[in-house]
């Protein structure tokens, strides 16, 4: 029976990626109830991107994810849910208080034309989400995060932003008036993981499904910088909202991935937050209040004297012959940097595990370090001057926080290898930033 009872829920989980679960076996009463279906969902990640690396290096002799961006991706994904180690998910909690205190009727939670209901009224409002966050500037400075990756595979979909979340709940709560939370809880998670699945060039066509459903082939599309591609594409997981609202685009031209104008970094906190300097800095270009409003609330590429979205005048002639980003970093510290990130990948899947028994002092520290180890990972992969600093600093705190139990190794077998590591990386970091600031002496003197 336990063998059984885990095999039916392997099966539930894979199948839960691409919205292949039936109303009666994700239907439940109270919120408390329904399962945490996207935190369940790691190993099928996991799972999905290495058979897609499998199979894309099958297909085109070529690794499909390199260590760079695809750790910039994972790390942004990390980013985006760090806010839930310390309240609950916005689009649920606005929802509950909406429900608690305003709906018009009940819908029962156990009948199948609720949950189709609530399928079909996510997904549609999923489509405004996505479409305010290409056509309002501020909206658009939280989700540029996900298209700021000039490669297109499944760790672009973990590419999220860590701010988006906080405006994005306005769109669902018309459906709080009627639809129960424990409904809507479901369905925005299985909305979320058939997202994931279509971030890949693997999946070229899937015939007739393309009519109906969002596909990898629609999906690249919406990723594109090309002109053709900008602003269209919108849906999760079906595709006839933008037939019928005007921004459906076919694939034709090969797809150029990534920002109109690439930030070609993997600074992971300027990666999330530069669009709102941007912003800022270009409103204050503007002499009349009305500018500098519509600066924010008006399309990304709106200027004073153009039509609310802008045009795209100003952009890079796409040639499809473009480079991504991606400088060159020795074998051994492509390695350095995928070990020393599985250990804060580790860490970062304890906080999340133990959140519950952890004091607010604590989840704050470990929330900081989580956001040093990626910062600094990120700054050794661009071989920035600073990096040897920053990574002496955070070897340092690592080794800390190893000595009060705060961090420790994945398995008990491989503690004192961890150990030894982690020293060795700070005696040569330390060694490092000692010769540089003996360079830098020489040079003054």
């Amino acid at each position: 029976m336990a063998a059984a009872a885990g095999s039916g829920s392997v099966s539930r989980g894979l199948r839960a990626m691409f919205f292949m679960l039936t109303p009666n076996e994700s239907s439940f009463e109270k919120v408390e109830e329904v399962p945490q279906y996207v935190q369940q969902a790691t190993p099928y990640f996991v799972g999905l991107m290495l058979l897609e690396m499998a199979v894309g290096a099958l297909m085109t002799g070529s690794p499909v994810v390199t260590l760079s961006d695809g750790l910039t991706s994972l790390s942004a994904g990390m980013i985006s849910r760090l806010p839930l180690l310390v309240m609950r998910g916005c689009e649920l909690s606005a929802y509950l208080y909406v429900w608690d205190h305003f709906r018009l009727l009940e819908l029962p939670w156990d009948s199948a034309w609720t949950w189709w209901l609530t399928f079909l009224g996510v997904d549609f409002c999923y489509y405004w989400v996505h479409r305010f966050a290409h056509e309002v500037a501020i909206l658009w400075a939280a989700h540029q995060v996900h298209h700021s990756s000039e490669y297109y595979n499944l760790t672009t979909a973990l590419r999220q932003s860590l701010t988006q979340q906080f405006a994005s709940w306005i769109f669902y709560l018309p459906m709080a008036l009627a639809v129960p939370p424990s409904v809507f809880a479901v369905h925005i998670q299985l909305n979320l993981l058939y997202q994931f699945w279509i971030h890949t060039e693997v999946i070229r066509d899937l015939g007739p499904l393309e009519w109906i459903f969002n596909t990898p082939k629609h999906h690249r599309v919406h990723h594109g910088r090309n002109l053709y591609c900008i602003d269209k594409n919108y849906g999760g997981i079906l595709i006839i909202w933008d037939r019928l609202f005007g921004t459906f685009a076919a694939e034709s031209d090969k797809v150029v991935y990534g920002l109109v104008f690439p930030i070609k970094t993997f600074e992971i906190l300027y990666v999330q937050l530069h669009y709102y300097v941007y912003l800022w800095k270009r409103s204050r270009t503007y002499k009349t209040v009305s500018d500098k409003v519509s600066t924010f609330i008006k399309g990304p590429s709106w200027k004073p004297g153009k039509r609310r979205l802008g045009d795209h005048v100003d952009n890079p002639k796409v040639t499809g012959n473009e480079i991504p980003h991606g400088p060159k970093c020795s074998l051994t510290f492509q390695v350095y940097v995928g070990l020393h990130f599985l250990l804060v990948l580790w860490t970062y899947h304890k906080l999340f595990e133990s959140k519950m028994v952890l004091s607010q002092l604590t989840i704050f520290g470990m929330t900081s370090y989580v956001l040093l180890t990626l910062t600094s990972l990120g700054f050794i992969i661009e071989q920035r001057p600073s990096s040897a600093f920053l990574e002496t600093i955070r070897c340092v705190v690592m080794v800390t926080l190893m000595r009060y139990s705060y961090l420790r190794s994945p398995l008990p077998l491989l503690s004192v290898p961890t150990e030894a590591f982690v020293s060795l990386s700070l005696l040569y970091w330390a060694l490092q930033s000692f010769s540089q600031l003996l360079s830098i002496k020489k040079k003054d003197d």
